[in-house]
């Protein structure tokens, strides 16, 4: 029998006050929240829970007890938001962790105050608004001393998540040794998992930035260690989420068989906790696999399931590494307006989120896809790149650089037209994409009216019109929205 069971038993002495009986649940909550089993904290909050995104019964409680059950069912809401993905869950859990700290600051609570907050970032995080994740993360760990040393190393583990999704590696790192310090001789087995785990995932986006093959052994090494614990800890969903990153890792060594047998292995987990949302994130993962094996109608199956949870819930730089691979998936099966469509939308949704990284990588996943093809124009693609170039602007990522180079030549073979030696050319190719350029110039100046952008080219409205509607297609978008003249209500006489 583990702690919280023991606790649970403590709910049925009939001499508890309203308020110790509501403590007793929240504690429980946050053993089994801190254990990933979250439909067990929803039971233990009993009547205080109202589910995911719900705000909590807090009627007749003190102001300290209130902050206690504001937080825990926000931190429930948050986490379940993520595994089964509701509407809303994020916004409604940060709205409870917020209070809470606020309240929390109010009764003096300094230390659960910075607790909540972290709780809070987590939620930003899982938005992909990283900045406002590490503000949260930054003040916390500032607030908490090693003698609440246990939330400490959480809130450091949870910067060091952070920092990793934002590309930070060595800022991760020197965190991992000031959590490492702090954990040494703990017997928390949820924790040193969880630094086990943070600490491969640093090391293998290393290996990649730095292009170091030992990085990779490292990290193996790392998540090897992690599952040991959470298997220790009978943390079954962590122990699956490792399984589907060092399945990660594995598909970017090339290991495909190594890889599905560990997808496996979590997709069995996940499936036996009904978490859909991390059974997504395993999906996304295997569509990865089975592209690079150019299985790629198989690839469309899992990755358009990934998105449809994904699409459920409020993780918003998940969902646009979906939708990447999704438009991925489309280009390889000729789907190309299809894969355009999915791909604007990708780095629509991660830079809209503040996920700049996840956005830059879309935005050159188009070019990779597209920039040779007629389907898009010289100026997005351009533009395209500008933009990648910016939001990738930080970026120490070894895989990162090479693409975005590669991008490059690609761009200034696309911008110095069509060459005779070129495959498939033809004069008239040539003309229509040099016609496409003028067009879609002149109806940038004219911001988007036919009939200025005509003029500007010489020639008649109905002639630009007519070119729009068949054979440049793709400019429709740059135009302004057709309106329908009025008929006239005034009635010619008859002669």
């Amino acid at each position: 029998m583990n702690l919280a069971d023991e606790r649970l038993k403590e709910l049925d002495n009939p001499s508890l006050t309203e308020t110790e009986r509501a403590l007793l649940r929240c504690r429980v909550a946050a053993d089994f929240i801190h254990r990933g089993q979250y439909e067990a904290a929803g039971e233990a909050l009993g009547e205080l829970w109202r589910g995911i995104g719900q705000r909590p019964n807090v009627d007749g409680l003190d102001e300290r007890t209130t902050a206690e059950v504001l937080h825990q069912a926000g931190a429930l809401s948050g986490w379940m938001g993520a595994s089964q993905p509701a509407q809303g869950a994020q916004d409604a859990a940060k709205d409870f962790l917020s209070e809470s700290a606020a309240l929390f600051e109010r009764v003096s609570e300094t230390a659960k105050a910075a607790f909540a907050r972290s709780d809070l970032a987590l939620c930003y995080w899982r938005e992909g608004a990283y900045d406002e994740a590490r503000i949260l993360l930054t003040r916390a760990s500032d607030e908490l001393t090693d003698a609440d040393a246990e939330r400490r190393a959480i809130v450091l583990l949870r910067w060091v998540t952070v920092e990793c999704a934002a590309g930070r590696l060595h800022n991760a790192l020197g965190i991992l040794k000031e959590s490492e310090r702090i954990l040494s001789g703990s017997e928390n087995h949820v924790l040193r998992g969880s630094f086990h785990n943070l600490h491969a995932v640093t090391l293998r986006r290393l290996g990649a930035m730095e292009g170091h093959g030992d990085y990779y052994d490292r990290a193996i090494i790392e998540y090897t260690a992690a599952v040991f614990y959470y298997e220790q800890a009978r943390h079954e969903r962590y122990a699956a989420r490792i399984e589907n990153n060092l399945a990660f890792l594995l598909y970017k060594l090339g290991r495909y068989a190594d890889a599905h047998e560990h997808l496996d292995r979590a997709q069995s987990v996940y499936v036996r906790l009904r978490d859909e949302g991390s059974l997504a994130q395993v999906d996304e993962t295997r569509a990865r696999v089975l592209v690079a094996e150019k299985h790629y109608r198989e690839a469309a199956r899992f990755i358009a399931g990934a998105i449809k949870t994904l699409e459920q819930g409020g993780e918003s730089a998940l969902l646009a590494d979906a939708l990447t691979v999704q438009g991925v998936v489309w280009a390889r099966v000729g789907g190309y307006e299809s894969s355009l469509h999915i791909l604007r939308r990708a780095v629509a949704v991660a830079e809209e989120a503040g996920a700049l990284s996840n956005a830059g990588r879309a935005a050159l996943t188009l070019i990779e896809e597209h920039g040779a093809r007629r389907s898009t124009t010289d100026e997005e693609i351009y533009d395209l790149y500008r933009r990648a170039d910016r939001l990738l602007k930080g970026t120490q990522n070894a895989e990162e650089l090479a693409r975005l180079r590669a991008c490059a030549l690609l761009v200034m073979r696309r911008l110095t037209g069509v060459r005779f030696g070129e495959k498939n050319f033809t004069l008239f190719s040539a003309v229509q994409e040099l016609e496409a350029k003028l067009i879609g110039r002149a109806l940038d100046e004219a911001g988007g009216s036919v009939t200025h952008a005509a003029r500007l080219l010489g020639i008649r409205h109905q002639t630009l019109t007519s070119m729009l509607r068949t054979r440049h297609k793709g400019l429709q978008r740059k135009r302004t929205p057709v309106q329908k003249r009025l008929k006239s209500i005034i009635k010619m006489p008859k002669e």
